[in-house]
């Protein structure tokens, strides 16, 4: 390692981390992660393969990588997805080989999963920062989910009941966050990546790079102070 007081970048790690972030649906999981990563430098929000057909507006390789049912259960049998899940009757998945890209660099990845996609990644003994989003109650889950205007009354009542389920998996995350406010969310989840990336385990690398640009000068420190 250099002396040569050169300056790098103290912020990046030699791999980065994993942040999951799960929630029932429409609690807004998905916004809060989008927000996230706008506000914060080297985090990347994975895009999910998924089975279902592009809604309005939505475009293949920006929202989700749209393929056929037939090709994600191909990938699925060739074991591309670090996780997977039917859901609502549509398949979801996140790609290994596009994962451990971004972390390989240095950079942190968000996957917004639900409990069982994260119960597949915890099962491959891959390290990870786990954040479960709550609602503020049940009645305003309902109330967004209405709101959103994109699900039937028996969609509705179903997404329901899989949320009165998802809620008890809190206790499974090391991190709870209530999103009652979308800004003060966000700010929250973002204070638990910054904590995270400020780790000894993380940052080591960094410090022991600075570490070394102390060395040799402990003797002209002791020099100059025999000199007063």
């Amino acid at each position: 390692m250099s002396n040569s007081g050169e300056p790098f970048d103290r912020t990046r790690a030699e791999r980065g981390l994993l942040f999951i972030v799960s929630a029932p649906s429409g609690t807004g999981k998905t916004t809060l992660a989008e927000r996230l990563v706008q506000g914060l430098s080297n985090l990347h929000m994975s895009r999910s393969y998924t089975s279902r057909p592009a809604r309005a507006g939505e475009q293949d390789g920006v929202d989700y990588n749209f393929i056929s049912r037939a090709r994600f259960e191909t990938m699925v049998r060739d074991g591309a997805f670090l996780e997977w899940a039917d859901v609502f009757g549509n398949c979801y998945g996140t790609s290994t080989a596009d994962t451990e890209a971004v972390l390989a660099r240095g950079d942190d990845v968000v996957l917004v999963i639900d409990v069982q996609g994260a119960r597949q990644v915890r099962s491959r003994g891959i390290e990870t920062v786990d954040i479960f989003v709550l609602p503020p109650s049940a009645a305003i889950l309902e109330q967004r989910l209405r709101g959103r205007s994109k699900d039937t009354e028996a969609q509705i009542n179903k997404r329901l009941e899989v949320a009165c389920r998802e809620v008890n998996e809190f206790a499974q995350y090391e991190y709870v966050v209530i999103n009652d406010e979308l800004e003060t969310a966000v700010a929250r989840i973002g204070a638990i990546v910054l904590a995270e990336r400020a780790r000894v385990k993380v940052m080591r690398g960094a410090a022991e790079a600075i570490i070394e640009t102390f060395k040799g000068r402990r003797n002209d420190g002791n020099a100059r102070s025999t000199q007063r």
